[in-house]
């Protein structure tokens, strides 16, 4: 029925939570450039989500949070897809010279692959609104990060970039349909003990290599405290709340609310074409959030 809550909570456009989320989420693209200026990749990640489950866990802990063992397999997927996959790849790739032009560009594609596979699953009902919002929110992307793309980007780069898309496209999916009402403290627990324990081998291999100092300690703690517990918690609830089509349409603002911060705390350019592709995928979201459909549940 389309007076359905579901319905209801996932046509309401942009909110406070997700207007919340993207301003997190931004903040972890700069802290996250900051640790690998001092870390191996996938060591910087093993820290991150290792100390970020250790909270979640003693969150679970307190609040005597208990989970069926088919919701602890879900999280325990969603956490490779999601956090595995999506960092890993992201992280690796700028580790191997992605510049953040082109990471922004590839995981700017992210709505339109998650519109795309929740069609085909018949999850979600996109109209010709939606569609045209989130087209106009990857123009918007196109124009932020059209002269931060450049030409050399190495193609073990794109491949990584390339497999962080599919771990966030399709964990937000599986996320939605299987694993969002186990409790969030648990739930993100899980996830996070997961991907470090699948990290693992990988940071060992590439000799668990960080420098002990503050100039790592200070933006990892930003990850995990800011990023991990508070951006994951708040993606947690959305995806919870709102069609998954219409939460992915929130990562066509990242790029240009990534820019902004870079020009108010770095003093980067900000120019009228930034400012354009801000206004456009604004536009775009608030058209793609604002008529997401989710298909009402049969069972």
């Amino acid at each position: 029925m389309s007076n359905s809550p579901s319905a209801t909570r996932s046509s309401s456009g942009l909110s406070v939570l997700g207007v919340a989320f993207v301003v997190v989420w931004c903040t972890g693209y700069i802290a996250g450039k900051l640790m690998l200026d001092h870390a191996a990749p996938f060591t910087a990640l093993i820290w991150r989500f290792g100390l970020a489950g250790l909270v979640f866990a003693v969150f679970a802990l307190v609040a005597g949070a208990r989970g069926g063992g088919r919701d602890v397999l879900h999280s325990m997927v969603a956490g490779m897809l999601m956090l595995s996959m999506q960092f890993g790849g992201v992280y690796l790739a700028m580790g191997w010279g992605a510049s953040a032009g082109v990471t922004a560009l590839v995981i700017g594609i992210m709505p339109l692959l998650v519109a795309f596979l929740a069609m085909l699953a018949g999850s979600e009902r996109l109209g010709p609104a939606q569609w045209c919002g989130l087209l106009l929110g990857f123009a918007g992307v196109l124009l932020v990060v059209a002269d931060r793309v450049d030409g050399v980007t190495p193609v073990r780069a794109w491949i990584a970039l390339a497999v962080g898309l599919v771990g966030i496209s399709m964990g937000t999916l599986y996320q939605k349909r299987y694993s969002s009402k186990i409790d969030l403290r648990l739930g993100l627990a899980i996830q996070n003990g997961v991907a470090t324990l699948a990290l693992l081998p990988l940071a060992l291999a590439e000799g668990f290599r960080y420098e002990a100092s503050m100039a790592f300690y200070q933006p990892l703690a930003w990850t995990v405290l800011v990023n991990s517990v508070g951006g994951f918690a708040l993606l947690f609830l959305l995806i919870r709340r709102d069609a998954a089509t219409g939460v992915a349409a929130l990562f066509f603002l990242m790029p240009p609310v990534t820019a902004v911060f870079g020009h108010l705390l770095l003093g980067e350019h900000l120019t009228l074409l930034k400012i354009g592709g801000f206004l456009l995928a604004t536009v775009g979201v608030w058209l793609a959030t604002r008529t997401s459909s989710p298909v009402p549940s049969t069972g």
